[in-house]
């Protein structure tokens, strides 16, 4: 990777080589979206949910390609459409902020931070048995927001909501936190 694909990588969670604030090692947005089909995204017909499935993954894949570019505008471009054709994946939302903070634009940044915080809002509510990710990212664009306090708050509440989950104590004890604010690439992204 050249330097700049690195900080770039860095400030779009969705894109490759992002180090995972949230020590989940290996997670790819495009196998997430191999699911669309079974989230019904094809409205029933198999064929319809591939074609879905493979035009998000394209216009990611061309959307990582303006990022190491750095063409912001475009960047946010592909990633809108790749948000019509996937609207419930949260990690498009973010990197559309995050797009969206770097071109200059921190209002609608803020409208699409917000939608990925109610999509993992929605995530972490819908079952008592929910894992810990969509608590933690919800830790995370609450920081990305601004919002530390709320973040912190949120925090608080994951660790007595998933009492004993190790992934929400290794966040804890490892002050990831603490680590993600004092992260230059991500205070370039954050509000």
């Amino acid at each position: 990777m050249t330097p700049s694909s690195i900080e770039a990588a860095r400030v779009f969670p969705t894109m490759s080589g992002f180090p995972n604030h949230f020590h989940r090692a290996g997670c790819c947005l495009a196998a997430v979206l191999a699911l669309l089909g079974a989230a019904g995204c094809g409205k029933g017909d198999p064929k319809d949910a591939e074609l879905r499935r493979k035009q998000a993954e394209h216009l990611l894949a061309e959307a990582d390609f303006a990022v190491n570019l750095r063409e912001w505008t475009r960047a946010e471009g592909l990633l809108l459409k790749a948000a019509e054709v996937a609207p419930d994946e949260a990690e498009i939302w973010v990197s559309l902020g995050a797009a969206r903070v770097l071109r200059g634009d921190k209002a609608q940044a803020r409208t699409a931070y917000e939608k990925a915080l109610s999509l993992y809002a929605s995530a972490a509510s819908e079952k008592s048995g929910a894992p810990a990710e969509p608590w933690l990212r919800q830790v995370h664009i609450l920081a990305l927001l601004g919002r530390e306090k709320d973040a912190r708050v949120l925090l608080e509440k994951a660790a007595r909501r998933l009492e004993g989950n190790r992934d929400v104590k290794a966040f804890l004890e490892g002050r990831e936190l603490d680590r993600l604010l004092a992260d230059p690439a991500f205070a370039k992204v954050r509000l």
